[in-house]
């Protein structure tokens, strides 16, 4: 999963020639994505958890939901793909993701076990009605404002899928370490499927992006959380600063060197 199309197809050209209103809104997908990715899930992870704990859980979620808001609406004004928009928005959904996730959970009692397949069935909806609109499913061909909208609600469920999926592995017996073995396996099981033509350049992408958010979250957890809990006891705040100058800190490379930018036609 290291090149920009090992994931993914682009469209056919009666399909571009459709799809011509606007630059791609998203990065190529190249390794420098899929790092980033997991960065941002690992400090969406623990940036909620501090938030809540600093703030508490209502004035977290308020403040989340807002900036959520704030940052979609950025990079929805822009009309092409900007780096620090972009990740700034895939921040926002990783904390915001993690939250909504957490108050089904905590709030209001919905055991993963339940709120793990309802996530499921809502990202399945987003790609039904992505595909039943659009009839595709590529990140290569994100042009429209509706096919953007579909992108992030995907994205969005993919985020809370992710939680709740890692969580229900670190409570059944797994532990974050265990947990963190468990996805690290699990996110190569596409990128070799596709390789070996078992499995769609699409479905291959999305498989690998959901798994990406259990991955960082596992292991931002086992840094940050105590011994007692199975962590190294870092701590939330100090995990999350140095996942974000980590997120920053490639950001700045990728905006910089344009190496996640559609190549000219």
């Amino acid at each position: 999963m290291s090149t920009e199309h090992v994931l993914e197809h682009r469209p056919s050209g009666r399909a571009r020639a459709r799809i011509r209103e606007s630059a791609n809104k998203v990065p190529e997908v190249t390794v420098y994505f899929w790092i980033i990715k997991v960065l941002t899930t690992g400090m969406g992870e623990t940036a909620s958890d501090f938030l809540g704990h600093t703030l508490g859980p209502v004035p977290a979620v308020g403040l989340g939901a807002l900036a959520f808001v704030a940052a979609l609406v950025l990079q929805f004004a822009v009309h092409r793909y900007v780096a620090w928009i972009y990740w700034t928005a895939i921040v926002m959904v990783s904390v915001f993701g993690t939250m909504a996730a957490d108050v089904l959970h905590v709030g209001l009692g919905v055991p993963y076990t339940l709120s793990t397949p309802l996530f499921l069935v809502a990202l399945a909806a987003v790609f039904a009605l992505w595909y039943a609109s659009e009839r595709t499913l590529s990140i290569h061909s994100i042009r429209t404002r509706r096919r953007e909208f579909f992108y992030w609600a995907a994205v969005l469920a993919t985020f809370a899928l992710g939680t709740a999926a890692g969580d229900l592995t670190a409570t059944i017996g797994l532990g974050y370490a265990g947990s963190i073995v468990l996805f690290a396996v699990a996110i190569c099981v596409p990128a070799l499927a596709h390789r070996a033509r078992l499995l769609g350049a699409v479905t291959a992408f999305w498989t690998a992006y959901v798994i990406t958010r259990p991955l960082g979250a596992s292991l931002a957890d086992w840094m940050a959380l105590p011994a007692k809990r199975g962590g190294l006891a870092l701590g939330l705040g100090p995990v999350t600063l140095s996942w974000t100058v980590a997120i920053v800190g490639f950001v700045a490379f990728l905006a910089l060197s344009r190496r996640d930018t559609e190549p000219a036609a």
